[in-house]
């Protein structure tokens, strides 16, 4: 079969504005929590999502990141601030994620701004996670070129060697962003391309979000 006809039919159910809340974090609260307790593949990571960020250079970069937590007003991820993500967010701070979720015929796209945490939250979020997994955050120069093959694997002997028996500490240059939505938009896939689409924007002046429906 060539990719041209390469279709699948949407046939999960609609979204009509009746169905929306007045604040768009509620709705992604209510998709996310149906989409942890809905059975899926194993290999189906629930909190995954595409982040896209502005290269300085020109153009733009995309990667998949794990949402790390959610909030009343924003979104939650951890990553070496050196990384090329970390330093595109540092020249131009308005980033956008998506997520797709096919088992619902559902996409969440979101435009903010990628903002900091404190030094507090990320300290809390890098000891919670596996003991290996703190080491590979400092070991690993990430986005830069190798030396050679095994240059992660010695680095993670001698810093096993270097922290034994202690707590590993958060490197400096390793912790959170959170990226407060100015843009949300919900997508629901629908039978012969109809999808419905429904974009909320939020007002700075007003501090209220609109919502608008948007042609498939």
């Amino acid at each position: 079969m060539s990719i041209q006809d390469l279709r699948r039919n949407y046939t999960f159910g609609g979204l009509v504005r009746s169905d929306l809340p007045p604040e768009p974090m509620q709705l992604f609260q209510q998709w996310f929590t149906l989409l942890q307790t809905t059975e899926k593949p194993e290999w189906f990571e629930v909190n995954a999502m595409t982040l896209s960020t502005a290269n300085p250079n020109g153009g733009s970069s995309s990667r998949i990141v794990l949402l790390k937590g959610i909030d009343a007003d924003g979104f939650f991820f951890f990553t070496n601030y050196d990384s090329d993500k970390g330093l595109q967010i540092a020249f131009d701070s308005q980033v956008a994620l998506h997520f797709f979720w096919p088992m619902f015929d559902r996409q969440v796209r979101i435009e903010g701004q990628a903002v900091k945490t404190t030094a507090a939250l990320s300290d809390q979020y890098f000891s919670s996670r596996p003991r290996s997994s703190q080491l590979g955050a400092i070991a690993s120069p990430q986005s830069r070129l190798l030396l050679d093959e095994m240059q992660l694997e010695r680095t993670i002997e001698e810093l096993e060697i270097k922290f034994a028996n202690q707590t590993i500490p958060r490197p400096d240059n390793w912790g959170g962003y959170k990226v407060v939505p100015s843009m949300i938009e919900f997508w629901q896939g629908k039978p012969s391309r109809l999808h419905d689409r429904f974009r909320y924007e939020y007002s700075r002046e007003s501090g209220d979000w609109s919502i608008h429906r948007l042609a498939p």
